[in-house]
């Protein structure tokens, strides 16, 4: 008598390519993190004096806002996994599209919080050239910033996509690469919150 076969899901999930993405980008944030903190190491009361011109609780607030949407993004991945036959798939796909719209909703409250941030910044003066600290501050801040609206863009684009009822327990590679990418930009920051607000 013949056996069933269990097909096992891929591992990694999502697409091969977005794992070579996630592998530059974590060696590249890597190689900035290093280099702030040697900087850190050189010169520890300019670091010091600086980071309390830092507002602590947007930084604190954008930490909630990407850990918060992360879950969202979570919940509606889970959703299509287990969807399989016509209709489930639909109301699967429904009900997914509102975890994801939520998620779009979190991804530009926190681009709206951070360019408040960056505003103040400017506002008092300070700048790139201002000293090591709001140079590394803002290059790592600004450059994750970038991979937030990507990756707010592309849970736009699932979005759309859970709308038409494009994923099912068959289907979920689309779904999955998003929710990689989303979780990359959500680690990234658990490390850059503190190393650049909180560590003295």
């Amino acid at each position: 008598m013949a056996k069933s076969v269990t097909l096992k899901e891929p591992y990694p999930p999502g697409d091969f390519a977005i794992w070579l993405v996630i592998y530059i980008e974590l060696v590249t944030f890597g190689l900035m993190f290093l280099g702030y903190a040697f900087s850190r190491h050189a010169d520890v009361a300019l670091f010091n004096k600086s980071q309390l011109l830092l507002n602590q609780t947007s930084g604190f607030i954008d930490t909630l806002i990407l850990i918060t949407g992360s879950y969202f993004i979570v919940k509606a991945v889970n959703l299509v996994k287990d969807a399989k036959g016509e209709q489930i798939i639909k109301e699967a796909n429904q009900k997914a599209s509102k975890w994801v719209l939520a998620s779009v909703v979190f991804g530009c409250l926190f681009l709206v919080n951070k360019l408040l941030e960056f505003s103040d910044i400017f506002g008092q003066g300070i700048s790139l050239d201002t000293n090591k600290f709001f140079m590394f501050y803002l290059l790592l801040t600004m450059f994750h910033f970038m991979h937030v609206t990507l990756g707010t863009i592309i849970l736009f684009n699932i979005f759309r996509r859970t709308k038409a009822s494009a994923y099912s327990a068959e289907n979920t590679r689309g779904i999955e690469t998003g929710a990689v990418y989303w979780h990359l930009v959500d680690v990234l920051w658990i490390v850059l919150f503190p190393l650049i607000y909180i560590i003295r």
